[in-house]
This record gives C-alpha cells, sequence and structure tokens, in this order.
C-alpha cells in the first residue's frame, strides 16, 4: 500500500435552515415525520408553475463563502440538472453549473473547488417489498454542495475535514448538518496510482456519518489495490456503502456532467449580487460569528490545552459560560485554567452521575450563574476553600444553585488560615506522635504530610494545608 498515492475529493450536501423551500413556500421541517404533507404544486413539478428564488438561501451560502474566504460571484444563475428518477418530480433538478455562488476557498487545510446552491431531492425508501415509495417532505429542500480540490490524501483526513464543515455550519447558523437525519451527506471520489497521474475516480455516496466516511473511503482503497495488484482495472463507477457489511457495492456507471444537459433555467432570473443591498460582502463579513478555527486561537492564547479547547469549540452552549466566566475573572490565566479544569472535569462528572444527557448539552447558567460560578474560583484561588472543599460546594450549587461563600459557610468549608489557632493545633499533633517526629529529624522529610494530614483530620478539613504544612516545617526546626 505504501507505494500507492490515495487521492480524494469530497462532495457535500448539507441541507440549510430555512423556513421555507427553496423556490416555494412549503415548510422546510427535518423533523416532519408524516409523508408528504410540507408539499405544493410548486416542489411537486405540477405544469405551468413558475419556481421563486429562497434569498435566505443565497445569503447562507454567501456567508459559506465568505467564512472560507471563496470568490463570491457578481453574476449567477441556476441551471436545470436533467435526469429522471422517481424522487425527481419534473424530470430535473435546479442547481447550478457554470455559474456557481462561490469559487475557490480553503478549510482545514484543504483548497475549495466551488459552492452552489440547489434543491434536494425527494426521499425513497426501498424496504416495502415489491416497490417502493417516495416522501416529497424534502424534495425542493435548499440544499447547499460543496466540492473540494482532490486534494485529500486519506480517510481520517477526510472525516475531519468533514467534521470541521459540520462545525462551521453550525457556527454560522445556517444549518444542523446532522448527519443522522441525512441533513449533510458526504460523496467521496477516490483513485489510487503508483505514478503522478491519477488513477480511475471512483465515487461513494450517500454516506451518513463520519464513521461511514472513514470506514468507506478505508474499504475503497484497499479494493482499488487489490485490483491494481491482481492485474485488474478499476471501473469508473458509483458504488453505495452497505453500514451492515461494511462494503462498497456497485450501482451504476459514473456519469460525466455532459450527461446531464445542464442549461440555463428559463424560469428563474439571472443575478447580480452586487445590486442586492443584503450581500454586501463587507456588511456580511462583519456580521460573522467567531469561527471556529478564531476561537481555537483565542483559547490557545488563553493558555488552554488543545483537548480543552476542543470542548469548547465544539459546543457553543459551554463556550459562552466559560466566556462569560472568564471575563469576571478579567482573563487572569491562573484563574481561567482553574475554572476550565473544574468546568471540564469536575462539573462534567458531576454532571455526568446525574444524568444521561452529555454534559455539554446541559444549560449551565440555569444550574450554577457564571457570577457564582467565578465566585468559587475566586475563593479557591485565593485558599478560602480546599480543592476538596471546592468540588463539594460545585456539586452543591449545581443541585440547588446558592452562592458559594454562603455555602460554604453553612456547611463548615471555609478554610482556616488563622496562625495562632492552627500553631496551636500543630503543637498538640506534634507532642502526640514524637517517633514520628524523629523520623523527620532524621531525614526523612516526606512524613511532613503525615502531619498535614493529622492537621486535616483536627480541623475536620478546614485547616488551610499549605498553611499547616507551614507551621509543621517551622514548628519542626
Amino acid at each position: 500500500m505504501k507505494d500507492y498515492t490515495v487521492t480524494i475529493g469530497l462532495e457535500v450536501h448539507a441541507e440549510l435552515k430555512t423556513a421555507t423551500k427553496m423556490f416555494c413556500n412549503s415548510k422546510n421541517d427535518t423533523d416532519e415525520k408524516r409523508p408528504n404533507v410540507n408539499i405544493c404544486p410548486v416542489c411537486m413539478g405540477y405544469p405551468g408553475t413558475l419556481p421563486v428564488v429562497n434569498f435566505q438561501a443565497v445569503k447562507h451560502v454567501v456567508s459559506v463563502g465568505v467564512a472560507l474566504g471563496g470568490q463570491i460571484a457578481d453574476y449567477t444563475e441556476f441551471d436545470r440538472k436533467n435526469y429522471f428518477y422517481p424522487d425527481i418530480p419534473k424530470g430535473y433538478q435546479i442547481s447550478q453549473y457554470k455559474y456557481p455562488l462561490v469559487k475557490g476557498g480553503n478549510l482545514h487545510g484543504v483548497e475549495l473547488t466551488r459552492i452552489h446552491l440547489e434543491e434536494d431531492t425527494a426521499k425513497s425508501s426501498h424496504d416495502t417489498g415489491d416497490f417502493s415509495l417516495v416522501d416529497f417532505n424534502r424534495a425542493g429542500i435548499p440544499l447547499m454542495e460543496l466540492v473540494t480540490e482532490p486534494v485529500i490524501h486519506s480517510a481520517e483526513q477526510a472525516s475531519s475535514f468533514a467534521k470541521e464543515l459540520q462545525l462551521l455550519l453550525q457556527t454560522l447558523g445556517v444549518g444542523e448538518a446532522n448527519m443522522e437525519k441525512g441533513e449533510m451527506r458526504v460523496e467521496a471520489n477516490i483513485s489510487v496510482s503508483r505514478t503522478e497521474t491519477f488513477g480511475t475516480k471512483v465515487e461513494v455516496k450517500n454516506l451518513n456519518s463520519f464513521r461511514s466516511v472513514e470506514r468507506a473511503i478505508t474499504f475503497e482503497v484497499e479494493r482499488h489495490i487489490k485490483v491494481l495488484e491482481d492485474g485488474g482495472t478499476i471501473a469508473q463507477e458509483t458504488r453505495g456503502w452497505d453500514e451492515k457489511k461494511e462494503i462498497t457495492f456497485s450501482q451504476r456507471a459514473k456519469e460525466d456532467s455532459h450527461d446531464y444537459r445542464y442549461f440555463p433555467d428559463p424560469d428563474i432570473p439571472k443575478f447580480k449580487l452586487s445590486e442586492v443591498p443584503e450581500l454586501n460582502l463587507e456588511v456580511i463579513k462583519e456580521s460573522l460569528p467567531e469561527l471556529p478555527w478564531e476561537k481555537r486561537q483565542r483559547l490557545s492564547n488563553l493558555g488552554l490545552k488543545p483537548d480543552d479547547v476542543e470542548v469548547f469549540v465544539r459546543n457553543a452552549n459551554w463556550s459562552e459560560y466559560f466566556d462569560m466566566v472568564a471575563k469576571i475573572l478579567s482573563n487572569e490565566t491562573a484563574k481561567v485554567l482553574l475554572a476550565v479544569n473544574y468546568l471540564t472535569s469536575d462539573l462534567a462528572g458531576v454532571i455526568k452521575n446525574d444524568t444521561t444527557e452529555v454534559p455539554e448539552t446541559i444549560n449551565l447558567k440555569i444550574k450554577i450563574s457564571s457570577e457564582n460560578f467565578a465566585k468559587l474560583i475566586e475563593m479557591a484561588s485565593r485558599g478560602d476553600v480546599s480543592s476538596r472543599g471546592a468540588k463539594d460546594l460545585l456539586k452543591m450549587m449545581y443541585e440547588g444553585g446558592g452562592d458559594p461563600e454562603t455555602l460554604a459557610t453553612e456547611h463548615g468549608l471555609i478554610q482556616k488560615s488563622d496562625e495562632g489557632e492552627l500553631t496551636k493545633i500543630a503543637q498538640e499533633i506534634i507532642d502526640a506522635n514524637p517517633s514520628v517526629v524523629s523520623e523527620y529529624k532524621s531525614g526523612k522529610v516526606s512524613v511532613i504530610m503525615f502531619f498535614v494530614g493529622q492537621g486535616m483530620k483536627a480541623t475536620k478539613g478546614s485547616g488551610n494545608p499549605a498553611v499547616l504544612k507551614a507551621l509543621f516545617e517551622k514548628l519542626l526546626g
């Protein structure tokens, strides 16, 4: 396998979040379970109907293009992609061919070819015996298609790219991109070669999970190499992915663009985007939220570890909460990092033990106010409460809310740092343990922790261990 070069290009389809479909006013609702209720004469392809372009969908794609540094079209048009299949009621799909909305761009180190807008197809079911069923609720939903250059060289890189695209779409608010619901589908064009010339390309369609993306590409690469090693040739074709058997299977010969007989749709006006004030690129650029790669850089600059950075980059819910806490803490590095640790480790553990929900889906603002969480961090940072005490307070705050100072006082969790009181306790412990004192004075300094432990026990956990340690060292000379 090391003698072969693997080349992969991806085509990703993502449904866009709009109130209505791409060319009509039927509801865009991916959660609808009843078949064929969100339909109308336009998306059913009835004769005499005319499509009207959904402006919000156009703006969504332009926003994605701006975020990715692509070249936004000034002139654009819609085309008819002609083919016959039961899920296309008109006998053609409205798409874009020669003049896509976006050309170029880069995501996650992968160069992009284009991003264009089209309508989704209906959904077919083939598990009903001797016939198939078609649900047209999905027909006409705005669909963004993103095509990469053939610059991906591993299954892992392809999956990582798809995850980053999903994150971007969710960050921009243009789509949920839930692969399990079919809101984002990946198609991989795969070839292997022993030379610098690309091998024969095979397309694997409709991969609906990141796991499937990786496994399908891995299987297909291994299949290509085996065929070539056995002296065979690779057929240019479209293949499907069998999730249960974890193999690809042949579907049909691969079509070329001329097979679809593209031509401009005569029912849809041509567009000059520069003439639409709402599509002013500078205005769109300024309205973009903090992008994933920008957030990674900002959080890394605060000193967060890569794993912690990804927790906040991929969970807007917790990211917003963390930012509020960090702001209250004036972004002081030591306190911010302490807050990160209590959030991602301790609080996540409390939530995990309390519910079957994924911790990052919990709305922390409802459970613990950002002001109270920051106050707890300040207390732990000053040594007002021990690490154990802070964790206990965190659990109490999660379960019942409340001010951490009040809770700490009520439950005796405020650490005692008064040297006069602690000196008396320390001396009593030294007097009660002469043999351990001898060990210490003979050079076994590690037993100092025995004394600290006895001090914590005597104060019922309220003694400041750092103060106790210093006192014992002083008294033991």
